[in-house]
């Protein structure tokens, strides 16, 4: 991977298995955008419940040529905060929000 890719976490412990996950997808990210600059990674857990589970903020930021573009995904609603509250789960949902934002990107481009 030639992007410079930086992973962090917040009021948490690093997990291997999301970090991994968090390098697969940004392969992938790559791939879909090739001149991609830049992909800083932030997961940061917001509460510790006990009875719904941890909730978990991702924000994703990938640096462009001439732009940046951020992906931000807090849960919002409270059915969707309590239907998935594992980190590869918000992982997951915050990289296919990156991809779409970049594949517009891309076409506002061409």
């Amino acid at each position: 991977m030639d992007t410079n890719l930086e992973i962090t976490f917040h009021n948490m412990t690093p997990l291997p298995d999301v970090e991994s996950c968090i390098r697969e997808r940004a392969e992938k990210l790559e791939r879909l955008y090739d001149r991609m600059v830049g992909l800083r990674v932030a997961v940061e857990s917001q509460h510790r419940q006990h009875r719904t589970g941890n909730l978990y903020d991702v924000h994703i930021e990938m640096r462009v040529p001439g732009d940046e573009l951020v992906v931000s995904r807090p849960p919002h609603h409270a059915r969707e905060r309590h239907a998935s509250p594992d980190a590869l789960t918000s992982v997951r949902d915050a990289f296919e929000a990156a991809e779409r934002r970049l594949k517009d990107y891309k076409e506002r481009k061409r």
